[in-house]
């Protein structure tokens, strides 16, 4: 398999990001992952275009309370290694990928954080391994079922497939309810120098299943309705400013799924709420783990 590497250089001062990183091997891949603090573990998965840098405002809030917190970065993103065949990028793939390195870790207990198409991907790892996943925390994210889309999201994969290269800080920029520092910006451009480098940040959003026929529709069904009988403590936190799942994609799952409380929102923030109110995010989530322990 051909893949790329970000060369570490990439990463040199990163902003508010101290971790110490971990590899590992995955069908002759190194994927990177965060593994800090102890405690019962909590995973989060990140989004499109981002990678674990995303959370880095998250991870000491929950480390602070007495979590184990695990960050991966998905093959194509952040640290790992990125396959450069637009075909390796499927859904299943970043299921396995992301599936065999909680068996990899041997977690149990744990609870999964997801946003974005995170949550297509967290929540099928943790229906499918219920013996190793007690909690769920959803943020911003949707799963596609085959039910077409709305005009924020047409619009955004327009764009992605006219650009292959691209460009990663002003897609973040754009996303930003207040602007983000240069330094926060060239964090999320860093793992990306090259379109080598984006094959997977470009593939993401054009397997997204818009129809019951495309591949992933029949697997984010089977999640939906695995979600329909999750009575585990479940939380539901969106952002009220993002167009793409807005608050009533947040009521749909608090709906669906018996194990949630209520809806919980934050103001302020946008699609990438980590980002925009990472210091709420990671304070509501604490708070969801504590209250549920």
């Amino acid at each position: 398999m051909k893949f790329v590497t970000t060369p570490e250089k990439r990463f040199a001062g990163l902003v508010d990001y101290p971790f110490v990183g971990h590899r590992f091997a995955w069908e002759g891949l190194g994927l990177h992952y965060l593994d800090e603090g102890s405690g019962p573990p909590v995973v989060l998965f990140h989004g499109e275009p981002t990678w674990s840098f995303l959370y880095r405002k998250v991870i000491p809030i929950l480390t602070g309370a007495g979590f184990r917190t695990i960050a991966p970065d998905y093959p194509g993103f952040g640290k790992s290694d990125k396959p450069t065949d637009p075909e390796f990028y499927s859904y299943d793939t970043l299921v396995t990928a992301m599936g065999d390195l909680v068996r990899h870790l041997d977690l149990r207990g744990a609870t999964a954080v997801v946003q974005d198409w995170g949550g297509p991907i967290g929540l099928r790892v943790a229906t499918e391994n219920p013996d190793r996943f007690d909690r769920l925390s959803i943020l911003n994210t949707g799963l596609f079922t085959g039910g077409g889309s709305n005009p924020a999201f047409a619009a955004w994969r327009a764009f992605v497939e006219q650009n292959p290269d691209l460009p990663i800080a002003m897609i973040m920029a754009n996303a930003a309810v207040t602007p983000w520092a240069p330094e926060v910006l060239a964090g999320y451009e860093a793992p990306f120098p090259t379109p080598d480098h984006k094959v997977g940040a470009w593939r993401l959003p054009l397997i997204v299943p818009l129809s019951a026929d495309d591949p992933g529709a029949a697997a984010m069904t089977r999640v939906r309705e695995a979600l329909a009988s999750w009575a585990r403590p479940t939380q539901v936190l969106f952002s009220t400013g993002d167009p793409i799942f807005s608050v009533g994609a947040g009521r749909r799952f608090a709906d669906l799924i018996p194990g949630v409380g209520d809806l919980e929102t934050i103001d302020g923030a946008g699609h990438f709420l980590q980002e925009d109110a990472g210091e709420a995010v990671g304070t509501a989530i604490a708070g969801f783990l504590g209250r549920s322990a």
